[in-house]
């Protein structure tokens, strides 16, 4: 059971309406490698890891990135506050605006839904640990990719953030993937 405070976990910024950015940055919304991937991924992962330790990093990170999640929404919505159908169908979003209006929506920067697809669970704990640290560098990476494609030195700073807590998360899955072999490694007396 999660307790809800309606804050956002980092505050977000941005100087002006910037369509272009917008649509570059809703990959981190429903993109494969954007936080809705992560939160489902290591929330569906952690029943499977085998020690209470690993079972609550997972509960803790996707919970974490359900926050992240919000903070996309909420970097793209200021970014789009505003603009009109012209503004839209000028950066290629008409077929978005057709059918979502300037609502969010999960897909990539080129208008992909999100599917399933773009998560796994092997019920291997090991693999899916694997998978836990590159889900994370992966993103790391989105996100320097985003800040260059941005002046806005307000939506950096948020950007940054969520890069940060990127590689701090594929540190913590790296620690659990240490414990985790470890416990897998000891020798079970019954």
């Amino acid at each position: 059971m999660w307790i809800y405070e309606k804050k956002l976990e980092y505050p977000v910024r941005v100087t002006q309406k910037d369509v272009k950015m917008a649509k570059y940055l809703i990959t981190q919304y429903g993109g494969p490698d954007g936080e809705l991937s992560a939160a489902l991924r290591y929330l569906n992962q952690r029943y499977t890891m085998p020690t209470g330790k690993s079972k609550g990093l997972l509960t803790d990170i996707g919970t974490e990135e359900l926050a992240h999640l919000e903070i996309i929404a909420t970097m793209v919505y200021k970014l789009l506050k505003g603009a009109t159908p012209e503004e839209l169908r000028a950066v290629d979003l008409g077929g978005h605006y057709a059918q979502h209006d300037n609502a969010l929506f999960y897909t990539d920067a080129n208008g992909v839904p999100w599917t399933a697809a773009y998560i796994q669970a092997t019920g291997d704990p090991i693999t899916d640990l694997h998978e836990d640290m590159a889900a994370e560098q992966k993103a790391r990476t989105t996100y320097e990719h985003l800040i260059h494609l941005t002046d806005d030195p307000a939506l950096k700073d948020g950007l940054r953030f969520l890069r940060e807590r990127e590689v701090v998360h594929f540190q913590r899955f790296g620690e659990a993937l240490n414990d985790v072999q470890e416990f897998m490694n000891s020798k079970k007396i019954f």
